[in-house]
C-alpha cells in the first residue's frame, strides 16, 4: 500500500485507508460473509484497484481469505476479535438485563446480528422455576425470533429479502412466519410499534418481546422472554416502555466511552 494512502486522513480525522478497509469488512458481513470484487465495488463506490489493494492487505493479515473461485470470505482472525469484543459487551449489558428481570420477573437477553444469524451474547435468567432459557452463544435464524425481528426491522427491505434468500425460512414451529411477504409485513408492524413479538414462533409455549438498542456500535437488541401464559398482551403493554428505557440506558453505556483527545 503506498505510504501516501496510509497517511491520507478522512474528513472525520481518521485514516482513510483504515476506514475503507473496515467498511469493506462490514459490507462483506452484510452480504453473508462472502463476496466478489465487483460486488464490493458496486456497494462501496471505490475503484477496483483500491479495493484489490485493501483486500490483499486484509488477506495477508488473516482477516479475509480468498476462495478457490477467487471470491473473498471473512477470515478466521475475525472470530478472535469478535469473541474478545463480546465479553465486555456482555459485562456492560448484564446490569441492564438484571433490571429487566427484577421489574418483569422474566428472563432477559441481549443478542447481536452476526452475518445472517442472531447470536445471544448475554442473559440474566428469571427466578421462576418455569422460565425461558437460551444458551449464551447460541445462533438462530432471525425470522423466528423477537430479537431477530427487532434487528432486521432496522434494515431496508431489499437487504432483508436478500438475507432471507440466503438462509431460507424454515419453520421452527407451526407459528413461524415462512414467506418473505408475510415477514416484511411483520417488520412493518415492528417499525410502526417500536417493538417486536415472537409469539410461539421459535418455541411453542414461549413469547418474547424485543426492542432494538438505539445507536449501538453493532446491531443489537434486548428482549424479555417467558411462558406465553405470563407474557400476555396485557403484560406486554407494561414491558415495552421498560424495554425501551433499558435499551436507551444500555446504548449510553455502549457509546458513552468518551473520545481520545
Amino acid at each position: 500500500m503506498p505510504p501516501s494512502d496510509v497517511r491520507k486522513s478522512s474528513a472525520s480525522g481518521g485514516v482513510q485507508s483504515l476506514e475503507r478497509a473496515f467498511g469493506l469488512l462490514e459490507q462483506m458481513a452484510d452480504a453473508g460473509g462472502e463476496t466478489g470484487l465487483s460486488e464490493l465495488a458496486a456497494s462501496s463506490g471505490l475503484p477496483l484497484p483500491t479495493i484489490h489493494r485493501l483486500m490483499r492487505t486484509l488477506v495477508a493479515c488473516g482477516y479475509v481469505r480468498q476462495q478457490p473461485n477467487r471470491r473473498y470470505a471473512l477470515g478466521p482472525r475475525l472470530i478472535r476479535l469478535g469473541e474478545s469484543a463480546a465479553r465486555p459487551l456482555a459485562t456492560w449489558a448484564r446490569p441492564h438485563l438484571a433490571r429487566l428481570v427484577e421489574e418483569t420477573g422474566e428472563t432477559a437477553n441481549m443478542a447481536l446480528l452476526d452475518g445472517d444469524a442472531v447470536v445471544y451474547v448475554a442473559q440474566v435468567p428469571s427466578r421462576h422455576s418455569m422460565r425461558m432459557f437460551t444458551e449464551v452463544g447460541r445462533r438462530v435464524l432471525p425470522h423466528s425470533t423477537g430479537v431477530g425481528k427487532a434487528l432486521l426491522a432496522g434494515l431496508p427491505d431489499g437487504e432483508v429479502r436478500a438475507l432471507l434468500r440466503r438462509t431460507g425460512m424454515p419453520a421452527a414451529t407451526e407459528r413461524t412466519i415462512t414467506t418473505p411477504e408475510a415477514f416484511l409485513a411483520e417488520l412493518g408492524k415492528v417499525r410502526e410499534n417500536g417493538y417486536a413479538v415472537d409469539d410461539n414462533e421459535q418455541e411453542i409455549g414461549v413469547r418474547c418481546i424485543a426492542v432494538r438498542v438505539p445507536d449501538s456500535p453493532t446491531a443489537a437488541a434486548i428482549s424479555v422472554s417467558g411462558p406465553a401464559g405470563r407474557v400476555t398482551d396485557e403484560a406486554t403493554e407494561k414491558m415495552v416502555p421498560l424495554l425501551r428505557d433499558v435499551a436507551t440506558d444500555l446504548s449510553t453505556a455502549l457509546t458513552g466511552t468518551g473520545e481520545d483527545t
